[in-house]
């Protein structure tokens, strides 16, 4: 039991899901400083309200508490989601992309061009002195 958990953890693929957790936590820490301090102060200048809370904001209800509606919590929502998967495409995936492509080039270019192997091209160099000698 405790050697196939071994097994789960060395394969890499809990510790890439772990440090990518934690990566994930503190980078959402960032979007949401980037959004609260730069892009809703932007908005707010341009519609003149910071934030999009309010931007459609309805009741229901007769009577007793109405339930309030809020399409703007969603648009902020979308807005944090998109520069989230901006931010780490351009940071993380393609880096990595481009890093296995050039990986990949490597390997090509290896496969395609082969070292002759030291001992023999000596042999073959013995090989055509022994056929100029025989001749």
């Amino acid at each position: 039991m405790i050697q196939g958990f071994k097994e789960f953890i060395s394969r890499g693929s809990a510790i890439d899901l772990a440090v990518g957790m934690v990566i994930g936590a503190a980078f959402t820490q960032i979007v949401t400083a980037l959004t609260d301090n730069i892009i809703n102060p932007l908005i707010g200048g341009i519609f003149g309200q910071p934030r999009f809370d309010n931007v459609g904001q309805f009741t229901i209800g007769i009577g007793g508490d109405p339930a309030v509606v809020q399409p703007g919590m969603l648009l902020n929502a979308i807005i944090n989601f998109l520069l989230v998967a901006i931010a780490l495409y351009f940071c993380i995936v393609m880096p990595m992309n481009k890093w296995a492509e050039r990986k990949q080039k490597d390997a090509d270019e290896a496969a395609e061009d082969p070292q002759p192997d030291a001992q023999l091209t000596l042999l073959e160099e013995i090989r055509d002195e022994l056929r100029a000698s025989n001749k």
